[in-house]
């Protein structure tokens, strides 16, 4: 059963990457012919926002990635679940708020470079959030003032006292 599980989320992966790599193939053919056709956008804004998102893509190649043994074509390592939540979501998120923001560029003008403020703005406000859970759980781990300590010793010695 744990075999057909690996098997699923390789398949999983591997599909989710094709997928990933023809988007990113697509939008940044697509950016690099209209600036040469059409019309000429700041490329070193383009160089400087898509960087975060090629980043994105690597880990997310590096960790995900199905791999097999070259002799008996068996699967050695399933990769990481792209289908996670949590970081892995986070950098899909990069991913698609960059390719929405090189779009808006081709059609709209540099001006649309605006829209990839959302991505540093969601990890400020998922940080902040993480933050107050963190303050949550050590005031948990602080005793509470004027709650009395629990009494030392036997049930004898405390109804004496």
């Amino acid at each position: 059963m744990a075999q057909k599980a690996r098997k699923e989320t390789a398949k999983a992966n591997a599909a989710a990457l094709k997928n990933l790599h023809v988007g990113m193939f697509v939008v940044n053919t697509a950016f690099v012919l209209s600036h040469l056709l059409f019309r000429k956008r700041s490329l070193l804004l383009y160089v400087l926002l898509s960087v975060p998102s090629f980043i994105c893509e690597y880990v997310l190649e590096s960790s995900g990635r199905p791999k097999y043994d070259p002799n008996t074509k068996a699967l050695k390592s399933a990769g990481e679940d792209l289908s996670a939540p949590g970081l892995t979501d986070y950098m899909f998120d990069v991913i698609w708020v960059t390719w929405a923001s090189v779009v808006l560029v081709i059609f709209f003008g540099n001006w649309a470079w605006l829209l990839w403020a959302v991505v540093p703005a969601y990890g400020a406000y998922k940080g902040y959030g993480l933050l107050g859970a963190a303050r949550g759980m050590a005031a948990m781990q602080q005793p509470q003032p004027g709650a009395a300590a629990p009494a030392a010793g036997n049930r004898k010695q405390r109804r004496a006292a």
